[in-house]
């Protein structure tokens, strides 16, 4: 029995940085981002901040898009999620083109952009770029695809974020990116450039993926391995702020620039969400009030922090969990129309004593419990007896749910706009992909929510950032000299659960047998 709605979408998502580059000439290098900085830093290699492998080696989307939309189409999928890469669209700085700023108190609260403005971005912008982004969404288009358009993925212009030098000045120096008092306007001005350009193409906008990872991989860690890649509790709430601001300003500058309707079935021209990281944490002890606030207060910033601000107007200046009348701001209320949720795994949490609880005046200073959720030993078993992928990642399907549990609570539509596996001998993606999308399925059938769809990741194996290409997520392998497609069983899975609409029998008893411990009664 078919339990997937008609009209659910079933696609794929991918990352421009992760994907686009690796043609043998090197046209579609972008050397124009922090990340690309990042990853080539002779430090950072030597330190193992990073791999070493380097994405001009990749798996060249920019020209083999077509390829891997025809492998999406023959797999049954009608959605693809992708991003316009800000430092190919501004390779130089747009700091020059000034606009007008309106303030509500503490926060920023409107971006005066007209059309004049975007005309002068327009001599900025690099043409090749964007008809080149263009004519990408226009093949999807024309093989049937819905698009959704996120415009930041991880990756910032080298010209906000000199991840390298805000490093060593401990963000004394910068362009200090995220945490950078200019990023929410440059970011609210890209954000109406691209809808000025795209609009016509595409409906369903994102401003964001996944803000909470990238704050706190940069600033929450010493030697982190995503920049800048330092400890600074400052610095990550400024960025977390910064982030909020930015959001509000791009959902009303994309929907003044965005006029057009591209999809009939769309609920309006411009349909703005974000596309969030969402992490179900369960204290290590359930008896221990600390281990309790401990993974409540993970919740609160990691899953909840940026949805309080943009739906509820909620910005937890000071990250204590307690809402203040000064912290409620009425323009920020709700910016939002949809919630996309990439969800992976669990965590696991305990309170540490540390001395920074006390002087950051927070209720907890969480850990991460080794040995559950994404604290595990690569290709092993967790301390509750699942497997566990490449990277060292529990698979805990059940999971999915109470990520979707805690989207809905903000009353939007949601998407699951990322789930997937690194697996690169497809030994557990099979089951992965069958027991999280039964889970799914439970969900629709007893919740009836406004579930829209399911996009994994990813299509093809790419650049996992600063593990580099060691992480392979692709229901199709590549082989990175010849950038050759090669199927790998669980592309058939997926193509069969997308045509019945159903997850088959023989593919869940096949991942019980491998997955042990699975609940599956929601």
């Amino acid at each position: 029995m078919q339990v997937f709605p008609k009209g659910f979408l079933w696609g794929v998502s991918m990352a421009g940085f992760q994907f686009e580059m690796g043609d043998p000439a090197g046209e579609a290098i972008d050397p124009s981002t922090d990340w690309f900085a990042w990853v080539h830093d002779r430090s950072n290699i030597k330190r193992g901040i990073v791999s070493g492998d380097l994405p001009e080696n990749g798996i060249d989307y920019w020209h083999r898009f077509r390829e891997d939309h025809d492998i999406a189409k023959s797999l049954g999928m009608n959605a693809y999620r992708l991003n316009v890469e800000w430092s190919r669209v501004f390779p130089k700085p747009t700091f020059n083109v000034e606009v007008e700023v309106e303030r509500e108190e503490k926060l920023l609260k409107r971006v005066g952009i007209d059309e004049g403005d975007l005309a002068k971005l327009d001599e900025l912008a690099n043409k090749t770029a964007v008809e080149h982004y263009r004519e990408v969404i226009n093949d999807l288009r024309e093989k049937g695809f819905y698009v959704i358009l996120n415009l930041v993925h991880f990756t910032l212009p080298i010209w906000l974020h000199d991840p390298l030098l805000a490093r060593a000045s401990k963000l004394r120096r910068g362009p200090l990116g995220y945490a950078d008092p200019r990023f929410p306007v440059e970011f609210a001005k890209f954000a109406a450039y691209v809808a000025w350009k795209f609009g016509d193409l595409v409906d369903m906008w994102s401003t964001f993926n996944e803000p909470s990872v990238v704050v706190e991989a940069g600033f929450l860690f010493r030697n982190g391995r995503f920049p800048p890649g330092l400890f600074s509790l400052d610095g990550y709430k400024r960025a977390l702020v910064n982030i909020a601001q930015a959001h509000v300003l791009a959902y009303d500058v994309i929907k003044r620039f965005d006029r057009k309707k591209a999809y009939s079935e769309s609920p309006s021209e411009a349909y703005v969400g974000i596309i969030h990281n969402i992490i179900p944490f369960y204290p290590l002890r359930p008896g221990s009030k600390r281990d309790v606030v401990a993974s409540k207060f993970s919740d609160h910033l990691h899953n909840r922090w940026i949805l309080n601000a943009v739906a509820k107007g909620w910005v937890d200046l000071d990250i204590d969990m307690r809402m203040e009348p000064s912290e409620v701001f009425e323009a920020y209320k709700g910016k939002l129309e949809w919630i996309g949720v990439n969800y992976y795994s669990r965590q696991v949490t305990r309170d540490r004593t540390s001395i920074i609880r006390i002087l950051a005046r927070i209720p907890a200073y969480p850990e991460m419990v080794k040995g559950y959720g994404n604290e595990c030993q690569p290709n092993s078993q967790s301390l509750a007896g699942r497997p566990t992928s490449d990277f060292g990642w529990e698979v805990y399907p059940e999971g999915i749910a109470e990520a979707l549990d805690i989207a809905f609570e903000y009353g939007r539509p949601v998407l699951i706009t990322e789930n997937g596996i690194a697996d690169r001998e497809d030994r557990l993606r099979p089951h992965f992909i069958a027991l999280h999308l039964r889970v799914v399925e439970e969900y629709i059938s007893q919740r009836k929510p406004d579930l829209r769809g399911y996009l994994h990741w990813a299509l093809t194996d790419n650049y996992e950032w600063a593990e580099g290409f060691r992480m392979r997520f692709g229901l199709y392998a590549v082989d990175l000299e010849t950038k050759k497609r090669i199927k790998r069983p669980s592309a058939d899975v997926m193509a069969t659960i997308i045509r019945e609409g159903t997850v088959p029998d023989e593919y869940l008893k096949r991942a019980l047998e491998v997955v042990k411990g699975v609940r599956l009664s929601l």
